[in-house]
């Protein structure tokens, strides 16, 4: 049985979100964010595929510089302890002779764990880069529904403001609208887990638990207006 999530049932799933939100609120502001929600599936589901694939030629470089860098260590530390011995240097100057080649040592091993992060270092970065682009559409959803409130369907008396933001839906639709919403917001979580698999990167795994955590407490609000719609007396079909 498989345990992890398929990215191209993910891109299955929002075309058809996408589809019937175009088809209940045709040119709607909603309608066009689900179209970049797929655009953006569509490119982390390549974009994980590039982060879970071993870069040789990196890391033949990475290999290649590591193996020059050693070996100019050695020949060094060998020539120094060579130039010791023939010269019969005082074992005080033989003490800073060490001193320098043990600070030469710390910082060949800070370069080599550089090197060797290299790999990693880049997958994170384009990890990261995707996870904030899905963090500020998850608020681009929250901005669609900020202002549908069912107290503008419910409230006939209602004293409208020349600013005041204005409603045509009714309360089925308005119910439709913010789940449309809070399903695009737990598929935004959906495709941000995409990062998690495969990858035990601390920093990585951080920034995708705050994602579903924001995705998590924008649906709580959401649906906290969909109980009063339904508390109306107004108990709709999906």
């Amino acid at each position: 049985m498989n345990h992890n999530l398929e990215p191209d049932k993910i891109v299955d799933t929002i075309h058809l979100l996408q589809k019937r939100i175009s088809e209940r609120f045709p040119q709607s502001g909603l309608s066009k964010v689900s179209v970049e929600l797929g655009t953006i599936a569509k490119e982390s589901e390549s974009r994980c595929k590039w982060i879970r694939k071993p870069q040789i030629m990196l890391r033949i470089g990475v290999g290649i510089a590591i193996t020059m860098m050693v070996a100019i260590l050695f020949i060094g530390i060998g020539t120094s302890v060579k130039f010791s011995l023939i010269q019969r240097i005082e074992f005080t100057d033989f003490l800073q002779v060490l001193e320098a080649g043990m600070n030469t040592v710390v910082l060949v091993g800070a370069a080599l764990f550089f090197l060797v992060t290299v790999e990693t270092r880049r997958k994170r970065q384009r990890a990261m880069a995707a996870i904030y682009q899905l963090r500020a559409l998850a608020h681009v959803v929250d901005m669609h529904q900020l202002t549908k409130d069912p107290e503008r369907v419910f409230s006939k008396n209602m004293v409208w403001t020349a600013s005041s933001p204005r409603t045509s839906m009714n309360a089925f639709e308005l119910t439709r609208y913010l789940d449309y919403c809070t399903e695009m917001l737990s598929l935004v979580g959906k495709i941000a887990a995409l990062y998690t698999q495969n990858s035990e990167d601390t920093a990585v795994l951080a920034a995708v638990n705050d994602v579903e955590n924001l995705t998590t407490g924008l649906s709580r609000k959401i649906w906290q207006k969909i109980v009063i719609l339904r508390r109306e007396g107004n108990d709709f079909d999906a």
